[in-house]
């Protein structure tokens, strides 16, 4: 059996949540491996959605254990919020499927307050943040001043890092933003509170990860965002504060390379981006809004539009590259039922030549434009399709060319939200 590792390919939003919930039925444990709560995954579950935004995707199947690595950085509060949330839905939340790992950091009141302040600063060349505190605590963390889940089990070490932290953040935001200060004694109080509920769930991930290795168990890689948005290898400075590719889900977890055995990339049947930066496929036309409207592209975290285009495969080459997929899953196709043409870009042309990777050059980048090859669109409703002889020929032809192109096979093709509306052509589990 192969341990799986589910990445997203293109600029997060590629319906990873919904691929997540299907793989973990069968899995033995859940790990999701960096991020924070700047990502959503919304899952629809007999008709009913579910939006979680730090717990594993898995948590919605009874008796699978749901971790979150250390390469997580984490909101207590948010992560309450969600413990309560889904237990008023009926999900058992405790201990026994839930646990933090111990070096997991923690995002404290003065990274969010840091977040909106150097985002409102920056005025007309924002980067798009989300201002919940994501890049600040991963600032901290490289600096070597970070709060982490273990430290919320000492109250004196914790009232220490408190201390000496807002010595810095509160010159920031008074001498540089021009904000308020922050006071010591609030948030420690509310750190203790939390720390009291959340203590039972704080364990050593990586042990408990490598237990299920050795039987042999199934496990599952969750990562959040998308490959463009890595730190390193996306489209910076428009990009997260984490590394989203499927190398990351070692030093996340705290497991070795050898462990990672089925690289699962998810696409969009089409690009969406969330927030600025360039988008050189961007549709904004009539199209573009097809898109957005048919898709509902709105992001589950933030509520804000997505801005909409034609499928990346110059995105989708440096994808593959840098996480070695070894199959790929496609969503909402069903999107682009009715469209009499589909493009997708299948190389840029930069200052008269012909390209087929991203410019690490924001202003490159930017200059690049699509070359697009065309396909006949179809008719009539797919979202019923068990098979892929049950889709139109145009659609056959559409998957057919992109999987020449990528080199890649397709194991996933989505044809709507829900669980059965799935067509499933390669178990990663034993690939």
């Amino acid at each position: 059996m192969s341990n799986v590792v589910v990445v997203g390919a293109q600029w997060g939003d590629e319906g990873k949540g919904k691929v997540v919930d299907l793989l973990a039925s069968r899995a033995d444990m859940v790990v999701r491996f960096q991020g924070g709560n700047n990502a959503g995954h919304t899952l629809v579950v007999k008709g009913e959605k579910t939006i979680c935004h730090l717990i594993p995707s898995g948590i919605l199947h009874k008796e699978k254990k749901c971790l979150i690595g250390n390469g997580v950085v984490i909101d207590p509060e948010v992560l309450l919020d969600e413990i309560r949330m889904l237990t008023s839905k009926g999900i058992a939340i405790s201990p026994e499927n839930l646990a933090i790992s111990e070096k997991a950091h923690i995002i404290m009141p003065y990274h969010k307050a840091i977040d909106v302040a150097s985002e409102t600063a920056k005025g007309d060349d924002k980067i798009g943040t989300t201002g919940r505190g994501i890049g600040p605590c991963y600032e901290d963390k490289a600096g070597r001043r970070g709060l982490r889940a273990i430290d919320l089990l000492d109250p004196d070490t914790m009232a220490e890092k408190i201390r000496f932290n807002l010595k810095e953040k509160n010159f920031l935001l008074t001498r540089f933003y021009g904000a308020a200060a922050l006071e010591f004694e609030p948030i420690y109080s509310k750190c203790m509170e939390m720390a009291e509920i959340l203590k039972p769930y704080i364990a050593n991930v990586s042990i408990l990860v490598d237990r299920v290795a050795e039987k042999h168990g199934k496990i599952l890689f969750e990562g959040a965002q998308g490959t463009h948005l890595d730190i390193d290898h996306g489209t910076y400075p428009f990009v997260t504060s984490s590394n989203p590719v499927s190398g990351a889900a070692c030093a996340g977890v705290g497991v070795g390379p050898g462990k990672l055995h089925h690289i699962l990339g998810i696409v969009k049947a089409y690009t969406t981006r969330v927030g600025s930066g360039p988008f050189t496929t961007e549709l904004n036309d009539e199209t573009g809004k097809y898109l957005q409207e048919k898709g509902s592209e709105f992001g589950a975290t933030t509520g804000r539009r997505r801005r909409c285009g034609w499928l990346d495969l110059v995105m989708m080459k440096d994808s593959i590259r840098y996480n070695g997929f070894s199959s790929i899953g496609m969503t909402k196709l069903d999107v682009l039922t009715g469209l009499d043409v589909i493009k997708a870009c299948v190389s840029y042309e930069l200052d008269g030549k012909k390209i087929d990777y991203m410019p690490a050059s924001i202003k490159a980048l930017t200059r690049c434009t699509p070359v697009y090859e065309e396909f006949k669109g179809w008719k009539g409703d797919i979202s019923n399709a068990k098979s892929v002889d049950e889709l139109p020929a145009e659609a056959k032809n559409y998957l057919n060319r992109l999987e020449e192109i990528m080199k890649v096979p397709f194991s996933i093709i989505s044809v709507g939200p829900m669980r059965d509306q799935t067509i499933a052509l390669m178990d990663p589990y034993l690939k």
